[in-house]
């Protein structure tokens, strides 16, 4: 009998867990600061590979109901590229006497992004609402979007829930779908999938772990693997938020 009562006791809290639902929302205070670190690559066959490494500040600074603005700024960034034969690389933690060349020429194109200020309005939801960036930097946009992260749905959700989001970027249409593989105390776990449209064909694949307090998510990793004009290209996303 003592047996059967801790196998029940078992059974109803694996149920009590496996039915727990979540509301994924941003819950970002005034004032509250965080760094993302960001991992961009790129693989078009042999013909070229690169490696960008960011880290980014971000300091909510209004929140109202269920909006917020947020300020961005870029503190470091590295990269390193190779096309046709030649290798490129370029750090902005080096004294830009210490750098080659090439480095000093891609620190001269660099410089107006690090000295950016990234401005965002949202939504809880995810949803960027408005993007501005002072000075104005051609491209710098382009370059948050790189950062950009999943649209929550306005449901609740749990073990299995599954949800889709579309974009348009750069005349390729993604259709990212996901789907809540588990949820532990502290994190809920999705995975990710979808499909490329558009002047490229592909897949989309991978993972990210949402902090159920904060709904921020705080670990992901996202890949494309797409073929346009007869090119193999990998393409893969990777960042970890931490709050500072």
């Amino acid at each position: 009998m003592k047996k059967l009562l801790i196998l029940f006791v078992l059974v109803a809290t694996f149920n009590v867990a496996a039915q727990e639902t979540v509301l994924l929302r941003l819950n970002y205070a005034k004032g509250d600061t965080y760094k993302t670190n960001m991992k961009v690559t790129q693989n078009v066959g042999v013909a070229m590979s690169s490696t960008i490494m960011m880290t980014m500040n971000q300091e909510i600074v209004s929140v109202t109901e269920d909006l917020f603005t947020s300020n961005m700024k870029i503190s470091n960034m590295s990269m390193d590229m190779m096309q046709g034969g030649q290798i490129m690389s370029y750090d902005s933690s080096k004294k830009v006497e210490d750098l080659d060349e090439m480095g000093k020429m891609i620190a001269t194109q660099m410089g107006p992004f690090l000295s950016a200020n990234f401005i965002s309005k949202g939504n809880n939801l995810g949803e960027v609402l408005e993007t501005t960036v002072e000075p104005n930097v051609p491209g710098a946009e382009q370059m948050l979007k790189q950062s950009g992260s999943v649209v929550y749905p306005k449901e609740a959700v749990k073990v299995g829930s599954v949800w889709t989001t579309k974009k348009s970027e750069n005349g390729m249409e993604l259709e990212f779908n996901y789907k809540v593989s588990a949820i532990t105390t502290t994190t809920v776990k999705i995975d990710v999938s979808g499909t490329v449209g558009g002047i490229a064909k592909g897949t989309i694949s991978g993972s990210m772990d949402v902090d159920k307090k904060s709904g921020v998510p705080v670990d992901s990793k996202v890949e494309m693997k797409m073929a346009a004009q007869g090119q193999d290209i990998v393409s893969g996303v990777e960042s970890k938020i931490t709050k500072l």
